[in-house]
C-alpha cells in the first residue's frame, strides 16, 4: 500500500533519504559504509547489490537475454534494449542550441554542449588531463596504474591475432586483409574516396589539400599554412618565443619525460603519444594515401613526401650547400653531402675555390 500512498518510512541518518522498505535502506546505506559483499569469481570486482553481480557476471558468460525485435542485436539488460530501440524510431528529441545538432539521448547532447562551451570538468592528478566524460577519465587512468580489468575472450582473440598472423577481415576490392574490423574500415576509404569530418570547419581545413589554398603566410621567410594556428606556432621560430613552461599541464611535451603513450594501434600494438601520430601510422596498414600529385597520378600517405615529390616536378631545391653551391631537394641529402667537405684536404678546398 505504500507505493500507493507515497509512504517512506524508514530513512537514512546519513544523508536523509527515505524507502519504503528496511530492505532498500539496508541496501543503500551501502553507500555511506562502502559494503560491497557480493564478488565476481571471474575477475574479483566487488559489488554492493547481488542485482549488480548478476549483470556483470553476464560479461563472462557472454549472456545476453534481451533481444531487439527489429535487429535481432542482444543486450545484457533491460535498458540498455530501451536505449537501443530508439535507433529503430530514429527518434532525435534533443537539440543543440547551438548547432542544431540533434541526439536520442539527452545525456548525449550534455555530453555534445561541452564542445561549445569547452567545459573539461574530470582531471586526471597525475598528468592533469582533462576530460568531459567521467568515463574517458576512468579508461585514461589505466595508463598510469596499469589496470586491466577485462579478461574478454573476443579481445584476447584479437591480440592473438599479432601472434598467429591470422587476419580474417579481406578487403573485397584488392584481397588485402586486416586483423580486426575497424582496419579494414579505415582501409575501405582508400577505395571510396570516402572522408567524413564531425564539424564543418575541419572539413573546409580538409579540402585545402585538394585546393592548394595556403591564405597564411609567414612574412618572415614567406612558407604559406592553411591554418591561422599553424602559422603562429611557425613564427616562434623566428621570434625564439617559447611561452609554455615544461609542466604537467604541457601533455604532448611532458609525455617524452614520463613515458606515457596512449594511443595504441590494434593492428601491431604500437603505441604513440600524439593521435595524428597514430592515424598518420595506420596508413601502413590501410593503405590510405589522401595525398595525390597535381603532376601526375602517385599518391602518399603523409603531406611531406608528397611536397618533397612535387620538387621532381618543379625542380625546385631549396637546401643550398655554401661550400659548393650543390642544391638539394632535401635537407637530409645537403647533410649528407656536406660530410664530402669535411673529409676534404686542405689544398683540395683550396685549389677548387680558386
Amino acid at each position: 500500500m505504500r507505493i500507493h500512498t507515497g509512504e517512506k518510512p524508514f530513512t537514512c541518518d546519513q544523508c536523509g533519504k527515505s524507502f519504503t522498505v528496511k530492505h532498500d535502506l539496508d541496501v543503500h546505506m551501502r553507500v555511506h559504509t562502502g559494503e560491497k559483499p557480493y564478488k565476481c569469481d571471474q575477475c574479483g570486482k566487488d559489488f554492493s547489490q547481488s542485482s549488480h553481480h548478476k549483470l556483470h557476471m553476464r560479461i563472462h558468460t557472454g549472456e545476453k537475454p534481451f533481444i531487439c525485435d527489429q535487429c535481432s542485436k542482444s543486450f545484457v539488460c533491460a535498458s540498455h534494449l530501451k536505449t537501443h530501440l530508439i535507433v529503430h524510431t530514429k527518434e532525435k528529441p534533443h537539440s543543440c542550441s547551438v548547432c542544431g545538432k540533434s541526439f536520442s539521448l539527452l545525456h548525449t547532447l550534455h555530453d555534445h554542449q561541452k564542445i561549445h562551451t569547452g567545459v573539461r570538468e574530470y582531471m586526471c592528478f597525475e598528468c592533469e588531463k582533462t576530460f568531459t566524460r567521467a568515463d574517458s577519465l576512468k579508461l585514461h587512468q589505466r595508463i598510469h596504474t596499469g589496470e586491466k580489468p577485462y579478461k574478454c575472450s573476443h579481445y584476447k582473440t584479437t591480440h592473438e591475432r599479432i601472434h598467429t598472423g591470422e587476419k580474417p577481415f579481406p578487403c573485397d576490392q584488392c584481397g588485402k586483409s586486416f586483423s580486426n574490423k575497424n582496419s579494414l574500415n579505415l582501409h575501405m576509404r582508400f577505395h571510396t574516396g570516402e572522408k567524413s569530418f564531425s564539424l564543418l570547419h575541419t572539413l573546409h581545413d580538409h579540402q585545402k589539400i585538394h585546393t592548394g589554398v595556403r591564405e597564411y603566410m609567414c612574412f618572415e621567410c614567406e612558407k604559406t599554412f592553411t591554418r591561422a594556428d599553424s602559422l603562429k606556432q611557425h613564427q616562434r621560430i623566428h621570434t625564439g618565443e617559447k611561452p609554455y613552461k615544461c609542466s604537467q599541464s604541457l601533455h604532448a611535451h611532458e609525455k617524452i619525460h614520463s613515458g606515457v603513450r596512449e594511443y595504441m594501434c590494434f593492428e601491431c600494438e604500437k603505441t604513440f603519444t600524439r593521435v595524428d601520430g597514430l592515424k598518420q601510422h595506420q596508413r601502413i596498414h590501410t593503405g590510405e594515401k589522401p595525398y595525390k600529385c597535381s603532376h601526375c597520378d602517385k599518391r602518399f600517405s603523409h603531406s611531406t613526401t608528397l611536397k618533397t615529390h612535387e620538387m621532381n616536378h618543379t625542380g625546385e631545391k631549396p637546401y643550398t650547400c655554401d661550400q659548393c653551391g650543390k642544391s638539394f631537394t632535401i635537407k637530409t641529402r645537403l647533410k649528407r653531402h656536406m660530410k664530402i667537405h669535411a673529409v676534404e684536404k686542405p689544398h683540395q678546398r683550396s685549389l677548387r675555390s680558386r
